[in-house]
């Protein structure tokens, strides 16, 4: 997957339903998550979902990319395809779950020509909210660059990737993310054990559920992002 998506924040004050708060509407948008539309990249701030200790959902910042296996260097990893790996294996628990909210993600098509890659973004038809299935954890260590290093402590975030549905495949057929459309769907990824992760995996987002997104109109994509 295309380590880039889109996060508008504006329209999480529909699920006050679900949530129980709208502090992410568009009036009411919070401060500490800084811009209302974000454009992520991997190592920058995103909004999460996870569950508090009470049982509560609450929001959490924090940033994309869980520190791979030793074997890769310990680069931060985005995306999650093989939960076999004993690397992943400590992270499948219900505890390390999370939501990733997204309004629209993008692969770059697999046909580019080269040295000029045409980047396609994927939304829900109402441009709505769905979310990604998730894994977060706390990490110490240096997490900047070797020009602006940042040493303390992480709450960092990556998500399932799986099989490309019919959609995404012409794109960019190597796999897309696993995608949680349903509030079924969302509840049943952060309480089911662990054992069942790969049956929520293999379960691939149907192709109506996304369109890809105009030219003209994805350019809202493209903007400020949580440094």
């Amino acid at each position: 997957m295309c380590n880039r998506y889109a996060s508008d924040i504006r329209k999480a004050g529909k699920e006050k339903d679900y949530y129980g708060f709208d502090e992410w509407s568009e009036t009411r948008i919070n401060p500490v998550l800084g811009n209302a539309v974000l454009e992520i990249f991997p190592k920058s701030f995103g909004p999460v979902i996870r569950k508090s200790d009470n049982g509560a959902l609450e929001w959490v910042k924090m940033r994309w990319g869980l520190p791979g296996p030793s074997s890769m260097g310990g680069a931060p990893v985005t995306n999650i395809r093989n939960i076999a790996s004993p690397h992943w294996r400590a992270l499948l628990g219900p505890t390390n779950r999370c939501l990733v909210p997204f309004t629209a993600f993008s692969e770059y098509e697999d046909d580019s020509p080269k040295g000029a890659k045409v980047i396609r973004w994927f939304a829900p038809p109402d441009r709505g909210m769905l979310y990604f299935a998730g894994m977060w954890r706390t990490w110490r260590g240096d997490y900047g660059s070797k020009k602006e290093p940042n040493v303390g402590e992480h709450r960092l975030f990556s998500f399932l990737t799986t099989e490309a549905n019919d959609l995404v495949r012409p794109v960019h057929a190597k796999a897309m993310p696993v995608i949680l459309r349903a509030e079924a769907d969302r509840e049943e990824w952060l309480a089911a054990p662990a054992d069942r992760v790969g049956e929520i995996q293999a379960r691939v987002l149907a192709s109506e559920a996304l369109e890809i997104v105009p030219d003209d109109e994805a350019a809202q994509y493209v903007g400020g992002y949580i440094k």
